[in-house]
């Protein structure tokens, strides 16, 4: 076997795990921490919780909150100033994708200079940056897990993927009981936006033995309790979610993203959609593109959305790839490109867009802007 390598953050799992986050902060030597969330959890009443233990472990914090749902270049640059301004040394993130996305982008500019504009691509980021404590508050972005941060140009239009061994958190604090204050719908654009992050590890050209083992059994717990966990709300389906996309988090941070992805940046970038949503509508059909390349591995895939096999491989993988299809109807979401795009004009550049991205480097295979044009004919 070939030297491998696979990274991840010190993990703390389990309910009530936030009243950690102090602790930890003082671990790794925090005395002004730089804490970073958004307003939807401010009303929730986890970021006041969050204040609270900080000031049980007699912290110092400076509090952002200008983060929009996909994080803008500018917003990363203010945060930064206020970063400096305070001689902050530790961040903490609470949220979703985009806090903790926009906290990787401060930290970034803070410790390295520059623009976060600077270090689009993989391995482009010179030093350190500051200890990062980070808390997610859905089961999907992984950013608490992985070496990507998104974050758009906003002069440009387009989601920057930024890859970095030193963009993975020193802490990730896992506490699902943040799940229990999230709507039907980010629970649904959340677990779907982590199965697109398994599915598209697993057939990854750099997949491992290390990220198919946490690919494979993220698909098969998310398609098993998403329906049962919005049925029932149980905090023990929500916990089988959270684990789940922590599972995906560490397949996709080792193993890279592919063509799915690429695409779903750029209409991020160019519609500020939720990055969630767009999945249902791409992945069955990238995977039908990726077919002749990997049949093997999407037959892995079926197998684990189906529970079983068929008498081919190939008869395997497409079955999966129509279960997903259905499964994706019966949760009641988009899965037809125009209702997220206004008209077919804006097609060549969205595909243009997307030869650009970093994702597309480890995507089974090769596809041209022809090619992505048909994908997204396909499913309009």
């Amino acid at each position: 076997m070939e030297i491998l390598k696979f990274s991840v953050p010190e993990i703390i799992f389990g309910r009530s795990s936030l009243k950690y986050t102090g602790t930890c902060a003082t671990r790794l030597g925090a005395e002004k921490i730089f804490f970073v969330s958004d307003p939807g959890l401010e009303k929730s009443g986890w970021v006041e919780r969050v204040f609270e233990i900080f000031k049980k472990e007699h912290l110092n914090w400076v509090y952002y909150s200008d983060i929009s749902s996909n994080p803008r270049d500018w917003e990363i640059e203010k945060g930064a100033l206020l970063y400096n301004k305070h001689g902050c040394d530790v961040v903490v993130a609470l949220g979703g994708g985009s806090p903790m996305d926009a906290a990787k982008g401060i930290a970034l500019v803070t410790s390295n200079g520059g623009r976060v504009n600077d270090y689009e691509g993989a391995n482009r980021i010179q030093h350190p940056l500051p200890p990062m404590v980070f808390i997610p508050s859905t089961a999907s972005s992984g950013s608490d897990i992985s070496q990507f941060t998104i974050i758009t140009d906003m002069e440009r239009q387009v989601k920057m993927s930024i890859i970095s061994r030193t963009l993975v958190p020193d802490i990730s604090i896992i506490d699902p009981l943040l799940l229990t204050t999230k709507s039907r719908e980010l629970i649904i654009a959340a677990a779907v936006d982590a199965l697109s992050h398994a599915v598209e590890a697993h057939v990854s050209r750099i997949a491992s033995p290390m990220t198919e083992v946490h690919s494979l059994k993220a698909i098969e717990q998310i398609i098993k309790y998403l329906p049962l966990a919005l049925e029932t709300g149980s905090i023990d389906h929500l916990e089988k979610l959270s684990m789940a996309g922590t599972s995906a988090a560490m397949a996709f941070s080792n193993a890279s993203l592919g063509l799915e992805h690429a695409l779903a940046h750029t209409l991020g970038g160019m519609l500020d959609a939720v990055h969630g949503t767009i999945h249902p509508i791409l992945l069955p059909q990238v995977m039908r593109y990726n077919l002749c390349e990997c049949t093997d591995k999407i037959a892995e895939i079926g197998k684990a959305v189906l529970g079983k096999s068929l008498a081919t491989n190939k008869a395997t993988a497409l079955a999966g790839i129509e279960k997903l299809e259905v499964y994706f109807q019966s949760l009641n979401v988009s899965t037809r490109l125009r209702d997220i795009v206004p008209d077919r004009s804006t097609l060549p550049q969205i595909c243009k867009m997307a030869t650009y991205d970093s994702c597309l480097l480890s995507n089974p295979r090769t596809a041209t802007v022809e090619d992505m044009m048909q994908i997204c004919n396909g499913v309009w």
